[in-house]
């Protein structure tokens, strides 16, 4: 596996190898997909790889607003890493939102489709992690 050069200095490529691809990520509410009382999105199942929204939730989290959280894309069957979140590597997170401890909107752009994890990080800290099948729709 080759790591961008631009990917943030705390992703290792051991954080890779600790993916469960059996874990898949479930419907929470009729919008929201992820781990059970860890992390969700609002947006996941939309049917398209263009660039979407995507409302990121995290539980477990005390003082959330403005930690940072990076987001990496890994790509399951090419093995390849991805900035999917449109605005860089990182963003700011913010309080309480749809019962969530801290939540934060971004701009996602999935390159392909298939079997992806979502890695996250708070604070430079692995969080979790959410396995989603991404289809292509036209």
């Amino acid at each position: 596996m080759k790591l961008p050069e631009d990917i943030p200095d705390f992703v290792k490529e051991t954080d890779f190898d600790s993916i469960d691809w059996d874990h898949k990520a479930v419907r929470l509410s009729d919008q929201m997909i992820g781990n059970e009382n860890k992390s969700g999105v609002i947006g996941i199942d939309m049917p398209s790889l263009q660039t979407q929204k995507w409302m990121w939730h995290l539980w477990g989290l005390e003082n959330p607003v403005n930690k940072k959280f990076t987001v990496i894309g890994y790509h399951r069957e090419t093995g390849t890493v991805h900035q999917v979140l449109t605005s860089g590597w990182t963003i700011g997170l913010s309080g309480e939102n749809n019962g969530a401890d801290a939540h934060t909107p971004s701009n996602v752009q999935i390159p392909e489709a298939g079997e992806w994890a979502f890695l996250q990080y708070i604070e430079g800290e692995l969080f979790d992690t959410l396995v989603y099948k991404i289809a292509e729709y036209l």
